[in-house]
């Protein structure tokens, strides 16, 4: 875009070089000759500070045909007034207008008036009034097919831009508000700042709605820059307690910019001057900000640091624009535009990701949840769902389903004659053998030492039972011959408290062992 921005904007047009006066405020042009006026004082260009100002120059038409008269560099201008006049001093043209001045302006965006004029020497008197000027306005002239031409690229940069920051103001606003974020308020602050600053230098609010406030240019900026060092403090979590100093450099330039906000209501006139130095201040902590705590490892700030030096760069390519030779259709504001838009990109992106990384951080602590909820249901060694398991599919087990207790005798046995490895071999054999054979529609659990329990939600007893013996068999034939099994089973429908279930379950399950051991001979 830099490259295209010199380009564009060079053409035929004629800068006019004369000279410029400083005059009282009810001072208006009749035609005088203005060298050696009492009235009015030279001076090397306008205040930044304000005033009425003349500007005089000598004018050669050569090509008959329309002229426009405009001023390059910088479109913030309260009112203007251009009065052409003959080599007899009579005046022959007279056009006005101005971001205060409702006048009808003919060329969008533009102070660009036009003139008839024929091929001739003429006299150029202009006069230009502001609270504050962000530059000096300097008038040139242009013939008007060329004029329309060069002044589109420009206009399409205003709309482009500030669709984009209208965008993002109207999202972040909406996060803002919906999720209760600071982050996202004062960037969206920050945005809509910007917004009305831009929208009113560069005339889109006094063409199209009417709005001719002349603050809204400097006044939305001293409460942006306030919402852009929050916005940073908050963005790269600068604390208290993490870091401290960082911390108080921020509070002391809030209370600063604060005290830059009661100037600029006593002192109107100097309010874009405090704008420039609440700019300079943000930008300096942004970057003293970005730089310390990208040095602590912190991610966002790597990524903030791109985007604060980029609109570094596009700043101060802004600045240097108005002494390019040639370039009349693309002042300061419009590059200032384009250096806010593209820096509120970059911002956005590292909210956006910092957003991600929060996101993340969230999924893995909801991972890192359900591992550990898993741990806390699952038995260490068998790898089965334990005893809290149980009581948590218990709650889920239809009417129709059952429940069976499973005690695996012989484990102490096996523990007393051939170790605790020999007993754990039993146990995992038991569970690998019985789980493999069981219906999807059943879940087998280890309640602790030798015991077990099914849960079935098709309340399938008689192949539950089954399946446990069927498993019995296959533990016998891998060398588990002194194993033995015990099992009781009830159905959900017979007493579906929970407690109350288990309980029947277990009382069967010992009643079959009683049974086992009386059948035994003695």
């Amino acid at each position: 875009m830099l490259c295209i921005v010199p380009v564009a904007s060079m053409a035929s047009p004629l800068r006019l070089d004369g000279s410029w006066y400083q005059a009282p405020a009810d001072w208006a042009c009749d035609g005088q000759h203005i060298p050696g006026n009492a009235e009015l004082t030279p001076v090397d260009s306008v205040s930044r500070t304000g005033g009425r100002f003349v500007f005089e120059a000598e004018l050669s038409i050569d090509q008959p045909g329309t002229q426009v008269l405009d001023f390059k560099n910088s479109s913030v201008i309260g009112a203007f007034r251009h009065c052409i006049f003959d080599r007899d001093g009579r005046q022959v043209g007279a056009a006005e207008g101005g971001i205060e001045n409702a006048a009808y302006n003919p060329f969008l965006l533009r102070h660009g008036r036009e003139f008839n004029l024929p091929p001739g020497h003429y006299r150029l008197v202009t006069e230009v009034s502001a609270p504050f000027f962000l530059a000096r306005p300097q008038p040139y002239i242009d013939s008007l097919p060329h004029y329309r031409q060069a002044i589109k690229p420009g206009n399409a940069l205003v709309f482009l831009c500030l669709g984009v920051l209208l965008g993002l103001a109207i999202y972040y606003s909406a996060l803002a508000l919906i999720r209760r974020n600071v982050v996202d308020g004062m960037y969206a602050l920050f945005i809509l700042g910007n917004l009305l600053y831009n929208g009113t230098a560069l005339l889109v609010y006094p063409d199209l709605f009417g709005m001719h406030w002349f603050y809204l240019i400097s006044m939305p900026i001293l409460f942006s820059n306030c919402a852009y060092v929050m916005f940073v403090i908050t963005l790269l979590d600068i604390r208290r307690d993490g870091n401290p100093r960082l911390y108080r450099l921020g509070m002391w330039l809030l209370g600063l910019l604060g005290i830059f906000v009661l100037l600029a209501l006593l002192k109107p006139h100097w309010s874009l001057e405090l704008d420039r130095y609440g700019v300079g201040l943000f930008l300096l902590f942004g970057l003293a900000s970005g730089i310390v705590r990208a040095r602590q490892g912190e991610t966002t700030a790597r990524l903030y640091l791109v985007a604060i030096v980029t609109f570094f760069l596009l700043g101060f390519a802004s600045i240097a624009l108005g002494g390019l030779p040639g370039v009349y259709t693309f002042y300061m504001e419009h590059m200032g535009l384009a250096a806010v838009t593209v820096e509120a990109l970059l911002l956005a992106l590292v909210v956006a990701q910092q957003f991600a990384q929060m996101h993340r951080e969230r999924e893995s602590a909801l991972t890192q949840a359900r591992r550990n909820r898993k741990l806390a249901q699952t038995d260490a060694l068998t790898g089965l769902p334990n005893r809290y398991a149980l009581e948590l599919d218990l709650a889920q087990l239809p009417a129709e389903g059952s429940l069976t207790f499973i005690d695996l005798d012989g484990l102490k046995h096996y523990n007393d004659r051939h170790g605790h490895e020999r007993g754990d071999e039993l146990l995992c054999s038991f569970s690998r053998n019985l789980k493999s054979r069981l219906p999807e529609s059943a879940c087998l659990h280890r309640l602790g030492g030798d015991e077990f329990a099914i849960t079935c939600k098709a309340g399938d007893i008689p192949r539950t039972e089954a399946t446990i013996n069927d498993a019995m068999k296959a533990l016998h034939a891998e060398g588990f011959e002194s194993a033995g099994v015990s099992f009781g089973s009830v159905r959900v429908a017979e007493n579906p408290a929970k407690d109350r279930l288990m309980r029947m379950a277990d009382d069967r399950m010992y009643e079959s062992k009683r049974r086992g051991k009386a059948l035994q001979p003695s």
